[in-house]
């Protein structure tokens, strides 16, 4: 985690005006902290959840553990404690094993990884360092994946660059209950 405590603090139920409301209401009673705070700039929430509904629905042509593979190496090149946090279980529930999620810090060269997998995790370091995907990790893209597939990897990672972006400059803290991978302590 890069901050110990908000910057923007997350708006408490009982600060929320109408607007707000209606932007949480379908998160039910567990409302996580980065909606929280990001339905302080309401018309900002509104439109950031559009995106990122498409990125993490159905509508985005990647399979929920591929996609997962680029979210989770997103936040962790981005040193997102928060981001990881939430996505290690989504990954899990996804197909992702314990150690497939352990490599992933490591990238594509941590060993064991499908030759699609290392294609995955290459185009993700590329975007994230350079934000462009080289020919030849386009190639091993295209050798697993289809055209729409192969945009759904960069919508992807630029959805969670920039979710990793806003958490960790607003300084979005752990939801209740969760624990700080130590390899993202400090940053």
């Amino acid at each position: 985690m890069r901050l110990t405590k908000p910057r923007i603090a997350p708006v408490q139920d009982a600060d929320l005006n109408d607007e707000q409301k209606e932007i949480l209401a379908p998160m039910g009673d567990r409302v996580l902290n980065i909606f929280r705070t990001m339905v302080g700039a309401p018309k900002a929430a509104k439109g950031f959840l559009a995106w990122g509904n498409y990125v993490l629905s159905k509508k985005n042509d990647l399979p929920a553990r591929e996609r997962e593979i680029v979210i989770l190496r997103i936040g962790y090149l981005c040193k997102s404690g928060y981001e990881w946090t939430q996505h290690v279980p989504i990954g899990q529930r996804a197909g992702l094993t314990d150690d497939e999620v352990a490599r992933i810090k490591g990238g594509a060269d941590a060993g064991g990884w499908s030759a699609a997998d290392q294609a995955l995790l290459r185009a993700s370091d590329e975007l994230h360092h350079d934000q462009f995907i080289t020919d030849a990790t386009w190639s091993a893209l295209k050798a697993h994946f289809s055209d729409k597939q192969c945009m759904d990897v960069v919508f992807t990672a630029g959805q969670y660059t920039q979710v990793s972006m806003i958490l960790n400059s607003f300084g979005v803290q752990l939801d209740a209950g969760q624990t700080l991978d130590p390899d993202l302590k400090g940053f």
